[in-house]
């Protein structure tokens, strides 16, 4: 076994860099940073530098004496800054598990110092500029349209900060910041205080097992990324630093400044220009790898808990979501279905292999799918095959040239060791047996931080030792990190080699890039109100992050919700990307049908979201093509209404559907903020809001009801709901329109992917897929709305058709008229269409006079092809027009 030094030394130095961070603190004590000697580019079309340490001291360990300097803008908008040591290698995060390009090696000659010394020096490329200055070094990256310094590493008395640090285990590098700027990100953290960064609490980086109601505490993943977002002269910019480092990490903010301090690993850092948060999230996704296309029914609704001890307790749930009338398509097992809690088995008495392969044969016929949980603690036991053919391939984590033993639930454990090879073609075959056993639709993967738990407990109990080898010799004190990003890697090339469908992998741990292949849920939450708020600011930067696909346990974990606050919580996780209820083992039940008030929230919440999947699928192919997060913060649509740049209460579904729900306990009404323009209630549309500059509206919301609204020039396009995803999904369209309430002028967009939604890939010119872009305008008295179809083909093979058509916002008060579909008159079809027409009300105070009325338009009992061309207008009457 390892000894308590070994064990604790990477986390009792982590601990003691948080006692550094007294705002006094100065790393003029640590060092006096580095002198440029030599720069010159190199053939990459980059530039090779050298730097040499101006005075050593034995702080925190020995100087490295010679640095190497990597610049390159690697595209249009983004640059790469990278600092090592200039003579040997050094670790970094593997380029063949975060694939990007490599830097060229270290350990050439080194250049001599250029005799006439350039003070100020600069290296231009489209968007960005980095300057440096000698000596002391220091760097900075500007954007080239503004001037706006967006990155200064340069000390000043007045800075708080100290120059450049570079020892083995123990780097610090700051950076200058402007008051104004709104940080966003370095997670995983549960922030109490909302998704915009607090300066002078502490950031840390380095991926526990600590349970996520902890707030303010470093947790599963380790996204050492920020997104920056200033107002300049009424227009807003936006950039993203990522230093991509596995090393744990301190980050300091203290609002003008911002320090990292790592405990070891290089400085490689990368700068995305923006300028709108969008551009960002993809500039910075086409680095570290687009999200995972999800299949259809991954946006269903799911059901869990720790506590399923045996099959009838999981088919009894399905029967009762299914008489409450409550949208499900999928049931998860925690570990209650394996045999003494081993990967990979199942308990011969409580889950015997007949009888569930018997209940799965059943749902999948239904279209429900069926997940379970699975931790790489391997048993060690010499019966057990898993473990048998694991030492047989050797792909386990070593310490003193043995597999480390630990302790988890199995009882003693070894760690797969994921960097391997071997292990992942091991891995891949274990999930392979274990589907032929059971038919399994995706893997959870869990506890796969594997380090301690932040509290005292024995030697080895469900941690691993920093000083514990990898392949190749790789330090766990370097790649811990990393650890689930790598089972994330492993399980998905698994999953993918199995039936050829698309992977289904929910991960607690993450990494950067790991959203490329899982989704992600936020850890072992509380069922209070805090967790309930603090669950949305954890979601929003998960979707900075690249990692749309995530929420948090629907009721909280652990104790036991109140009816009310099941109530409110189900409202909020209808429109998480993933949303699942799921328990602890100690807590009385909790499913959604347990109590009435609930089982109604939910049938009202969750009847939405099922109404709305096309649009979320459409989002998740968006964010698999451009890295746009599902949920997003208010002011990635509005980032000029800088009231809303710390708006953690709310959320957008996409651009456009904005939920403002109750999250406080015995509140019957919100305080929601609302961006200029107009919004349109989605439970009832006739209900709109309309703000011309932006404004806060307290809105009723009685306990069954949840505030969703939809913005004005949106095209959504909705199906007409079920019980389950694979239902839903074949009945006729809705599309809804969204015009400026009472504009005599008005254009609106919507998009629509469709595909067979077990393909690996998420995409077009498959022969299985379909993208639909829709169009409306109104003008002259005149409404029209059309669409392009691309590769209609698909759509067309599936028969789904638009049976419904509601225009909102429209200018008057009278009757539609002369509809034409296609150009022909729909008087002359001989079809049974409706059109009808409702005034809209406004929230209370919101009318101001002078304001035109407006209606919704209705038109039913169409049948337009979606896979095809189309074309709709009609005449509006004008009357009532003030």
């Amino acid at each position: 076994m390892d000894s308590p030094k070994t064990v604790f030394s990477c986390l009792s130095l982590l601990v003691a860099l948080i006692l550094c961070f007294s705002p006094t603190h100065s790393s003029n004590t640590i060092g006096k940073g580095y002198r440029l000697i030599s720069i010159e580019e190199s053939p990459d079309g980059g530039f090779i530098g050298y730097l040499q340490v101006k005075q050593k001291n034995k702080i925190y360990g020995s100087d490295i004496t010679t640095l190497r300097l990597y610049v390159k803008h690697e595209t249009d908008n983004r640059l790469r800054v990278h600092i090592t040591d200039a003579k040997k290698q050094r670790w970094e995060v593997p380029y063949n598990l975060l694939p990007r390009d490599q830097p060229p090696p270290v350990g050439k000659a080194i250049g001599k110092s250029r005799k006439t010394p350039i003070t100020v020096q600069e290296i231009s490329g489209s968007e960005l500029t980095f300057s440096y200055t000698t000596d002391p070094f220091s760097f900075a990256v500007k954007r080239r349209s503004n001037g706006q310094t967006l990155f200064n590493t340069s000390s000043s008395p007045n800075s708080g900060f100290g120059e450049m640090v570079f020892k083995d285990q123990y780097l610090e590098i700051s950076t200058s910041l402007p008051k104004d700027a709104s940080l966003y990100g370095l997670g995983e953290n549960s922030q109490a205080n909302g998704i915009k960064l607090v300066p002078n609490e502490p950031y840390t980086l380095y991926t526990e097992d600590v349970s996520a109601i902890n707030l303010n505490t470093d947790l599963y993943g380790s996204h050492p990324v920020y997104m920056d977002l200033r107002n300049v002269g009424g227009k807003p910019y936006a950039h993203a630093v990522l230093l991509l480092n596995s090393n744990g990490m301190d980050v300091f903010y203290r609002g003008t400044s911002l320090t990292y301090k790592v405990i070891g690993g290089v400085f490689d850092f990368y700068f995305v220009a923006g300028p709108s948060p969008l551009d960002v999230v993809d500039q910075y996704t086409s680095l570290i790898g687009r999200p995972a296309p999800m299949p259809y029914w991954s946006l269903g609704f799911h059901q869990c808990r720790w506590g399923y001890r045996n099959l009838s307790v999981i088919e009894d749930v399905v029967d009762s979501y299914q008489k409450a009338k409550i949208p499900l398509d999928v049931i998860w097992n925690d570990d209650d279905h394996m045999d003494a809690k081993k990967d990979f088995t199942l308990s011969p008495i409580s889950y015997p292999r007949a009888k569930l392969l018997n209940f799965l044969d059943k749902i999948h016929k239904m279209g429900m799918k069926y997940v379970v949980i699975n931790d790489p603690g391997i048993g060690v036991n010499s019966s057990y095959g898993v473990y048998q053919r694991g030492m047989a391939n050797d792909v386990f984590i070593k310490y003193e040239g043995k597999p480390f033993l630990a302790q988890v639930w199995p009882g003693a454990v070894h760690f797969p060791d994921f960097l391997n090879p071997k292990t992942v073609a091991w891995w891949g075959e274990e999930i392979r047996r274990f589907h032929e056993l059971v038919p399994i639709d995706g893997l959870w993967i869990d506890m796969n931080e594997i380090n301690a738990t932040g509290v005292q407990a024995p030697i080895g109990f469900k941690t691993i030792a920093t000083s514990a080898l990898h392949y190749n010799g790789v330090r766990e004190y370097d790649a811990h990190s990393i650890y689930g990003f790598s089972e994330t890697v492993a399980t998905h090339k698994g999953l993918l080699s199995i039936e050829g469908k698309r992977p289904f992998i929910l991960s607690r741990s993450t990494f950067v890039g790991s959203g490329k292949y899982a989704a992600h849920w936020t850890g072992d939450n509380q069922g209070t109100w805090q967790s309930l708020q603090v669950s949305i600011s954890t979601m929003l930067n998960f979707g900075i992050f690249g990692v749309p696909m995530v929420g948090a346990d629907i009721c909280g974990f652990y104790p036991q919700p109140t009816e009310e606050l099941c109530n409110r919580w189900i409202e909020v996780g209808a429109f998480y990307p993933f949303s699942r209820d799921h328990a602890n083992y100690y807590s009385p039940r909790q499913e959604l049908y347990q109590w009435d008030t609930v089982a109604n929230s939910a049938r009202n919440a969750l009847g939405m979201r099922y109404k709305i999947l096309p649009y979320l699928y459409t989002l998740n192919y968006e964010a698999h093509m451009t890295g746009a997060p599902i949920a997003r913060p208010l002011f990635f649509s509005f980032p000029e209404y800088t009231e809303c740049y710390a708006s953690s209460r709310q959320f957008l579904l996409g651009s456009s559907l904005m939920i403002s729900p109750v999250l406080e306990q015995g509140k019957t009404e919100v305080e929601a903020l609302f961006p200029p323009g107009s919004w349109y209630h989605m439970f009832d549309m006739t209900q709109a809001v309309v703000s011309k500059s932006g404004k806060r509206v307290t809105l009723p919301a009685p306990l069954n009801f949840v505030n969703v609204h939809l913005y004005q020039n949106t095209i959504l396009p909705m199906q007409q709901g079920g019980l389950i995803s694979k239902e839903a999904r074949t009945t006729p369209f809705d599309l809804v329109i969204t015009f400026p309430a009472g504009a005599s002028e008005g254009y609106a967009t919507g998009k629509l992917y469709l595909d067979e939604d077990e393909l690996p890939e998420m995409k077009l010119g498959n022969g299985q897929s379909t993208y639909v872009d829709f169009y409306a305008s109104v003008g002259n008295g005149t409404v029209k709305m059309w669409s392009q179809v691309k590769e209609g083909k698909f759509a067309l093979s599936k028969g789904w058709v638009i049976e419904k058509v509601s225009v909102l916002g429209l200018r008057g008060a009278g009757q539609a008229s002369e509809v034409e579909i296609n150009g022909s008159p729909v008087a002359n079809e001989g079809k049974k269409i409706e059109v009808s027409s409702k005034e809209h009300t406004y929230v209370v105070g919101l009318e101001e006079e002078g304001e035109n009325k407006s209606v919704m338009v209705e038109v039913k009992g169409l049948e337009i092809l979606v896979g095809k061309d189309f074309n709709m207008s009609w005449k509006m009457g004008i009357s009532g027009a003030n």
